[in-house]
């Protein structure tokens, strides 16, 4: 079943519609917790459920090594492993493989596991293969993702190399007979902060008809006002009928200004990284519970945040259970934090239905820039 974007509401380049799969129905704009191997970190399907999320993404490199693909498929799919009805996303796994230094040539990847040393290759057909075995509801195609403020001649060779993948993962795809079907697969737009090469990838992108479209590559640490004008060049090519994703991001400064020119999906580790690291998000900021002002603190995580799953421990309990290394601080601030992200996002989405997005907006840019 191919995937849609019914848009519900406009305002202005913002829009709120419904994601719809195989599988069902998701809210957008939505945010997508990572669960990198499986899991999101100090969080069962059953708290996750219980906070409302809607799709979980998932590390196709990570699967593949440990487990194992094979091992996923056999005990069920990702669903049936990690007991989760609702929408999985699995990446290609390109980041990680890149990350490590692989030998590439228009072929693919060839690297060394970071788990026992053993030697892999990961084609574009070999990404689809392994994203069918693991069962996700919406798979991505590999792309070749350049480091920030690349060269341009390290630009036009990520930007052939990727377009070349995704032809030879979208004809492998439309002829696996168990990912078509029941799956949706994205293509993913490259070309670093050059507006030129970002138009380029989008229209090479948007040529192989994938279900949705990514836009990679960016929020890499580059500067906001950077990343913003090569995101508008690929932004304009892009169809409005399918939804849009921005991969790899999550901070609410961001996220309002990428909604605001039509993206539909997000990920990032934020929320949960800051979590492990003691610092929580709230409507007034983010704050690190280590700090000393904190160690008298009778004030909940987040006063304006009355549904806060974790809103009856204190700041300066929370503190405690940092500064002595118990784990529990990770598990509540984690929940915090995703079900406050999460709540941004409704907001954030009611505020389009209500034509206030222009408002919502220059909050979230008061409080967060």
């Amino acid at each position: 079943m191919r995937a849609r974007l019914e848009v519900e509401a406009r305002d202005g380049g913002a829009r709120a519609g419904t994601l719809v799969t195989a599988r069902g129905r998701v809210a957008t704009p939505c945010f997508m917790p990572v669960g990198t191997r499986g899991a999101v970190r100090h969080l069962a399907s059953s708290d996750l459920e219980e906070l409302g999320v809607e799709v979980v993404l998932a590390n196709t490199y990570h699967l593949m090594l440990r487990p194992g693909a094979d091992t996923v498929a056999r005990l069920g799919g990702i669903h049936a492993f990690a007991d989760w009805t609702g929408h999985v996303l699995t990446d290609s796994g390109g980041y990680q493989v890149f990350s490590l230094e692989p030998r590439v040539d228009d072929e693919g990847a060839t690297f060394t596991s970071t788990y026992d040393g053993s030697t892999h290759v990961l084609t574009p057909e070999r990404a689809v293969d392994v994203q069918a075995l693991i069962g996700a509801d919406i798979q991505m195609v590999l792309d070749v993702c350049p480091p920030s403020l690349a060269p341009p001649p390290v630009l036009r060779t990520a930007v052939d190399r990727t377009a070349a993948w995704a032809r030879r993962a979208r004809r492998r795809f439309l002829e696996h007979p168990d990912a078509a079907g029941r799956q949706c697969q994205f293509g993913i737009v490259q070309g670093g902060t050059d507006a030129a090469l970002r138009v380029e990838s989008a229209e090479r992108t948007v040529a192989c008809d994938f279900d949705g479209y990514a836009i990679g590559g960016l929020s890499v640490g580059e500067p906001r006002e950077v990343m913003l004008p090569a995101l508008d060049a690929a932004m304009a090519l892009l169809p409005a009928d399918r939804p849009r994703y921005f991969m790899g991001l999550g901070d609410p400064v961001g996220i309002v200004e990428s909604v605001g020119r039509g993206v539909d999906m997000f990920d990032c580790v934020l929320p949960t990284r800051l979590a492990r690291h003691g610092t929580i998000l709230t409507d007034r900021g983010r704050y690190n519970l280590t700090r000393a002002e904190f160690a008298d603190s009778d004030e909940p995580l987040d006063p304006d945040f009355p549904d806060d799953p974790a809103g009856r421990w204190s700041r300066g309990y929370l503190r405690h259970l940092l500064l002595t290394r118990e784990p529990t601080a990770a598990r509540l601030i984690t929940l915090h934090n995703v079900a406050w992200l999460l709540r941004f996002m409704r907001r954030l989405r009611e505020a389009v239905v209500a034509g206030r997005f222009a408002a919502f907006r220059a909050e979230v840019l008061a409080t967060w820039s």
